[in-house]
């Protein structure tokens, strides 16, 4: 099973960049296999249209990516998440992707006393974001809503979270002492 990221920031020269590409090496220096989903690369359409909305209840999508991604979520024990913090969540194209990825039959079902996750072998989430704002200012958002109330409950487990916060007012030695620590999280 491979590890993978889902990479949210279109900007490739961005400091979120910077993490991704030194994650990248580190697996690649100890030869470890890895899968990317890089949503601007990739054109992903995060609008869940009315045709796929139709289809969502069956745990079907016309979106030939949603299928292709719903396969890297299959073969995954790992699950890295790497994204700028804007208006206190990650961007818009990551709420399109839980949207339209995370369906009906394959991210959960129905039971009789709610939702029952179907991704429980994901033993390991790492949300990684970087902010304007002080950490203790945007913290809520990622862990009642994202972590507590969606991975959670979608059966992830060991979900953990650190931002690089006042990203705009730090100087390079703290964005690099950043990466050192995720890299050394994440080994």
């Amino acid at each position: 099973m491979k590890p993978t990221i889902i990479f949210t920031h279109p900007w490739p020269d961005s400091y979120n960049q910077a993490i991704l590409d030194a994650l990248v090496a580190q697996y690649q220096e100890r030869s470890i296999e890895y899968q990317l989903i890089d949503l601007h690369q990739d054109n992903f359409n995060p609008v869940l249209s009315c045709h796929d909305l139709s289809l969502y209840a069956a745990g079907q999508s016309s979106d030939p990516l949603v299928i292709r991604y719903q396969g890297y979520l299959r073969q995954t024990r790992e699950l890295i998440i790497i994204g700028p913090i804007w208006w206190y969540e990650l961007p818009a194209i990551f709420k399109g992707f839980l949207d339209k990825v995370l369906l009906a039959a394959f991210a959960f079902v129905d039971g009789d006393k709610g939702i029952i996750g179907q991704l429980s072998h994901i033993e390991k989430t790492t949300i990684i974001t970087t902010s304007g704002s002080d950490t203790a200012v945007i913290g809520n958002y990622i862990q009642d809503v994202l972590i507590d109330r969606t991975l959670a409950i979608l059966g992830l487990k060991q979900i953990m979270h650190v931002n690089l916060g006042n990203i705009d007012k730090i100087s390079q030695a703290e964005r690099q002492a950043f990466i050192e620590e995720v890299k050394q999280h994440l080994s």
